[in-house]
């Protein structure tokens, strides 16, 4: 019975790792029709070339940046809370450094069963300060942290997208601190 419910716990974290990636990616991205779209009505009103404003061609901001190490930096792009009881936290670690970097161990956090899969981001916690609560990041039945796992070494220039799932916060909080060993912490806005 475990291992079918472990089976099926898997098949719906990588259901919602797809879904949360083609969320992010439609988010982070735009359509691309940006340049199809003509402007006649702001020519036509000002009588003179419309030109382009300071947002067109740019990324959305990251909500928050968490520096590490050796020009490590986490992008925080979303934090969305789900149906099903949890807060799914989503963005790109990327090394802004002129070398390769390895991953500290210490973002897998100090707990003997996160530790053994590997290096992880099982040492992120969400703090509720006005609750003044932390929450941890979820585990499968197998123990596994549900967030990025099997990081190694990132080359300089290289994005990697990332996830951490965590318990959800009552539904009035919205306004959490988001932490993680080595790394600045960094306030971000569960919506949902």
């Amino acid at each position: 019975m475990s291992i079918r419910f472990t089976a099926q716990s898997r098949q719906g974290l990588v259901a919602l790792t797809v879904t949360a990636g083609l969320a992010f990616g439609a988010v982070g991205c735009g359509s691309g029709n940006d340049d199809k779209k003509p402007n006649s009505s702001a020519s036509a009103s000002h009588g003179s070339e419309s030109k382009p404003s300071a947002q067109e061609g740019q990324a959305e901001a990251p909500m928050a940046e968490l520096r590490g190490t050796d020009g490590l930096l986490i992008q925080i792009a979303s934090a969305q809370r789900d149906s099903g009881g949890f807060v799914t936290v989503n963005g790109n670690l990327k090394n802004e450094g002129a070398k390769s970097v390895p991953i500290p161990a210490q973002v897998s956090g100090d707990e003997t069963e996160i530790i053994k899969h590997g290096i992880s981001l099982g040492g992120a916690t969400l703090v509720d300060s006005k609750g003044k609560k932390r929450y941890y990041v979820l585990r499968d039945t197998e123990g596994r942290p549900l967030t990025t796992t099997g990081l190694g070494t990132v080359d300089s220039g290289q994005a990697i997208p990332i996830f951490m799932q965590f318990p959800s916060p009552p539904a009035g909080t919205t306004d959490v601190t988001i932490q993680l060993p080595t790394f600045s912490s960094g306030n971000i806005k569960i919506s949902g």
